[in-house]
C-alpha cells in the first residue's frame, strides 16, 4: 500500500461516520458499526478520534433490552451554523440552525420591502442579528445564509427580477450586498425553487426524477426538475411561468380577452376570484373560493343541485386556466409529475388536481399525473435550510453527497403556514 493510504482511508471512514449520524443519528457504537461498515475496534478509535477532535458528542444512553444502556454518539452541532430565511413583501421568516440540523430559533420580523438599498439591506442585516440573538449567537458565528425569495437572481449580475412585489431589493448584486453587510457568504436562490427542492427530500417528489412545480397563491410561480436538478436557465429565469401568455379557456366571461393575458394574471387570487364570483361563489380570495367549491362538490345528495353544478364548472373552468399555462412547460419536460403548491393550489386538493389532469390530456400528448404538495410548514425555509446545510457540510467535513436524499435527523419545516405573495 502506498505512503499515504492509511490516512486517506481515516479520511474515507470519518466522512462516512459523520455522514450517518447527520442521515440517521444519534447512534450507539454498534448501530455505527453496521451503517459503515468497520469493525468494533476500529469504530470505538474513530469515534475516540472524532470526539479529541470536537466533532461528536455523547449525546445520553439508549436503553431497552437488557443489560447496560448503550452510549449514544452525535455529530456536534455547536462546530457551526446557518441561517435559512424565507423573504416576502410583508418580512423575514428565519431559522438559526446548527450544523446537525437543529433548529435552535425562529424568527419573524418585518422589512419594508420598499426603501433605497441601503436601507432594505440595513433592515435585513438587523433581523438576521436580532435572529441570531434569540439563539445565543452573532452574525459572526454563521458560516452561511441561504435566503428564499419571489422572483430570480440573474447569475451574472446578482440583481433580482421579476419580483415586482419587492421594489426596494431591484437594482443592485442582491447576493453581494447582503454578504457584505452580514459578514458571511450568501446564496439567494428563488422561492419555489426551494418548495421543489423540499418535496425532493421530503414530500411527493422524494422518487421523482423529474417534475414541475407550480405555486398558485396570491401570485405565481414555478420550478422545473429535470434528473433531480433545479433549472434555473441562462438568467435565473427557469420556472417563471407567471409571463407567459396565455389564453383563457374558461367558459364564464370575466373580462378577459380570449386572445390571453399573463399566465400570472389569469389565476392569481383576485381573478380567481372573479372567476368564483360569475358562478355564484363569493370569496375574499382564490384559496377561499376554491376552498367552498371543493366542499360544495363533495356534499352527498340524492340529487346534485344547481349549487353543485355550479361548483364543479368553476372548478372546471379554473382547471383549463391552470392546464392552459402548464401544458407546454409538459410538452417540452415531459415531467413525471406535476406538483400543485401554494394556498390556491393546496385548497383545490385532489378534486382540482384530477380536473387539470383531464384537462392536460386533451392538450399535450404526455399523460403526467398531478397531485398537490405534501410539505408541511414553511416549505421555502426548510428548502433553504437544507441548502444552507448542505455548503457547509462539504466545507467542513467534506460531505458531496446529494442534499434531496430524505433525512429523518433534520426538521426545518417551522410552524408557519407557507403562505406566499409573490413567486
Amino acid at each position: 500500500m502506498r505512503a499515504g493510504s492509511p490516512r486517506l482511508l481515516r479520511e474515507i471512514n470519518d466522512r462516512a461516520a459523520i455522514d450517518a449520524l447527520l442521515r440517521d443519528g444519534p447512534l450507539t457504537r454498534s448501530e455505527l458499526e453496521y451503517a459503515i461498515g468497520l469493525s468494533k475496534p476500529a469504530t470505538a478509535q474513530l469515534l475516540a478520534r472524532l470526539e479529541e477532535e470536537g466533532v461528536v458528542v455523547r449525546e445520553g444512553l439508549r436503553g431497552g433490552g437488557r443489560g447496560p444502556r448503550a452510549q449514544l454518539w452525535a455529530v456536534k452541532g455547536a462546530v457551526a451554523h446557518v441561517a435559512a430565511i424565507d423573504l416576502t413583501p410583508r418580512g423575514v421568516d428565519i431559522a438559526i440552525a446548527d450544523i446537525s440540523g437543529a433548529v435552535l430559533t425562529e424568527h419573524r420580523q418585518a422589512v419594508p420591502p420598499r426603501g433605497t438599498a441601503d436601507e432594505v439591506v440595513r433592515n435585513f442585516r438587523d433581523a438576521t442579528a436580532a435572529a441570531c440573538e434569540a439563539a445565543d449567537l452573532t452574525l459572526k458565528d454563521l458560516r452561511h445564509v441561504v435566503v428564499g425569495t419571489p422572483g430570480a437572481i440573474n447569475p451574472k449580475t446578482g440583481h433580482l427580477w421579476f419580483a415586482p412585489h419587492l421594489p426596494g431589493w431591484e437594482g443592485f448584486d442582491m447576493p453581494g450586498r447582503i454578504g457584505e453587510e452580514l459578514g458571511v457568504p450568501v446564496t439567494i436562490e428563488n422561492d419555489v425553487n426551494l418548495v421543489a427542492l423540499e418535496e425532493m427530500i421530503a414530500g411527493q417528489a422524494t422518487a421523482a426524477r423529474s417534475f414541475v412545480m407550480v405555486w398558485l397563491d396570491h401570485g405565481i410561480g414555478g420550478a422545473i426538475v429535470v434528473d433531480r436538478k433545479l433549472l434555473r436557465g441562462a438568467t435565473g429565469g427557469a420556472g417563471e411561468i407567471d409571463w407567459m401568455r396565455v389564453p383563457d379557456r374558461a367558459a364564464a366571461d370575466t373580462g378577459i380577452p380570449a386572445t390571453g393575458t399573463r399566465f400570472g394574471d389569469l389565476v392569481s387570487s383576485p381573478n380567481v376570484v372573479k372567476l368564483a364570483k360569475a358562478y355564484g361563489i363569493a370569496a375574499r380570495n382564490g384559496w377561499t373560493a376554491v376552498s367552498k367549491a371543493v366542499a360544495m362538490t363533495a356534499e352527498a345528495t340524492a340529487e346534485e343541485s344547481s349549487e353543485q353544478r355550479q361548483a364543479e364548472q368553476f372548478l372546471t373552468d379554473l382547471a383549463r386556466r391552470v392546464a392552459t399555462g402548464v401544458a407546454g412547460v409538459v410538452s417540452v419536460v415531459d415531467p413525471e409529475l406535476v406538483l400543485l403548491c401554494g394556498k390556491t393550489g393546496l385548497a383545490g386538493g385532489e378534486t382540482l388536481c384530477r380536473s387539470i389532469s383531464a384537462e392536460l390530456r386533451e392538450m399535450v400528448v404526455p399523460r403526467t399525473p398531478v397531485a398537490f404538495s405534501a410539505v408541511a410548514g414553511n416549505a421555502v425555509r426548510a428548502g433553504a435550510l437544507h441548502s444552507a446545510l448542505a455548503v457547509v457540510r462539504e466545507q467542513v467535513f467534506g460531505l458531496t453527497g446529494d442534499m434531496t436524499e430524505p433525512s429523518r435527523r433534520l426538521d426545518a419545516s417551522g410552524d408557519g403556514d407557507g403562505v406566499r405573495t409573490s413567486s
